[in-house]
């Protein structure tokens, strides 16, 4: 936006009319007018005072182009990355900060920027690295108040492992509020914040309650793959998503039923007698291993309830219902096998 344009659209903003404005700044309406009209630009010495009347900042005011296209953006962050190459450290940062004061509404050129020029001095010896760190935090924090949840989130890492390598944990901690409750990389931060203030209890639970819950997530996501798969009749796939399930609740420590039961769905679609029960013999004799995680290493520092005998007792009846659904288990009749094990 050129600074004429700024000029008309602020002072519509705040109700002026151009002959008002002019007696104000004790200028004549046509000098308003070529300066909206972009015909002239305002005496330097007017600056302060057509911001401070337009209720805008001078950067607003001097933003001759508030935001860039994507195109943009990415010819100046490469023109940063080669300037990163050929010269040193401290004069490509200087240039950085001219695009920056240029583009000052520009707040996706400024985080990326940011991101670039950290990166770039974590990954190389910097001279004098620490006298950045009061231009590379502002531009941060100035991120975490972007209409974008992913540039804030990303913003808000960058701080927290800014402080992290600081060693100003209790600063670091505060960035978490930008990533949401549900959100594993929170967990996972709150861990690494417990585990360097000595605070190892809490910080194993963390890790064990991540670990628990992703299988959950994975074991899920696995048999949502597994589905698609059936619907599209890839025998040879679903086969190995079944086997991949098999593995992930033994990685996880989640016990023989889990492990099994995996199968179940698969034997059944594809009218396999024999696997079906052998499956249906192998899930009822593993029922007590149900919960076998509470007692894996994996999440020691993780309280779980043991099951009660009536909970077992529960699952085993529920079981031997579904196996006699004769709807489900219609090849399955006058196999004397399945007769005996659902009798």
């Amino acid at each position: 936006m050129q600074i004429g344009e700024v000029i008309r659209s602020s002072r519509k903003k705040i109700g002026l009319t151009q002959e008002e404005m002019a007696n104000r700044l004790g200028v004549s309406t046509p000098a308003v007018n070529k300066w909206e009209n972009g015909n002239s630009m305002p005496d330097i010495t007017l600056l302060a005072p057509i911001a401070r009347l337009l209720e805008i900042t001078t950067d607003i005011l001097l933003s001759f182009q508030e935001q860039l296209t994507d195109g943009e953006v990415n010819a100046l962050i490469k023109e940063l990355d080669d300037k990163l190459k050929k010269e040193s450290y401290a004069e490509t940062f200087a240039w950085a900060k001219k695009q920056m004061q240029r583009y000052p509404n520009c707040e996706t050129l400024m985080f990326r920027m940011a991101l670039v020029l950290d990166a770039r001095r974590c990954l190389n010896e910097v001279p004098d690295s620490e006298t950045y760190d009061s231009n590379i935090i502002r531009w941060y924090t100035d991120a975490l108040n972007s209409g974008s949840e992913d540039v804030r989130e990303t913003a808000a890492d960058s701080l927290f492992g800014f402080y992290v390598r600081k060693g100003q944990h209790e600063k670091a901690e505060e960035y978490l509020q930008y990533f949401g409750e549900q959100n594993p990389e929170r967990k996972r931060k709150q861990a690494v914040i417990y585990s360097k203030t000595d605070r190892m209890r809490e910080a194993y639970q963390t890790y064990e309650e991540l670990l628990f819950n992703g299988y959950q997530m994975m074991s899920m996501v696995f048999h949502s793959i597994y589905t698609l798969r059936v619907q599209e009749k890839d025998k040879e796939k679903a086969h190995m998503l079944v086997d991949k399930q098999k593995q992930l609740a033994r990685v996880f420590d989640m016990g023989e039923y889990q492990a099994v039961s995996a199968g179940l769905e698969l034997a059944v679609a594809e009218q396999d007698s024999e696997k079906t029960i052998a499956i249906m013999e192998r899930m009822l004799a593993s029922i007590e291993e149900i919960c076998a995680f509470h007692k894996s290493p994996l999440y020691e520092h993780m309280t779980f309830q043991p099951p009660r005998e009536e909970f077992l007792a529960e699952i085993r009846k529920n079981l031997l219902n579904n196996f006699r659904d004769e709807e489900t288990f219609d090849f399955l009749k006058g196999n004397k096998r399945w007769q005996d094990l659902v009798r």
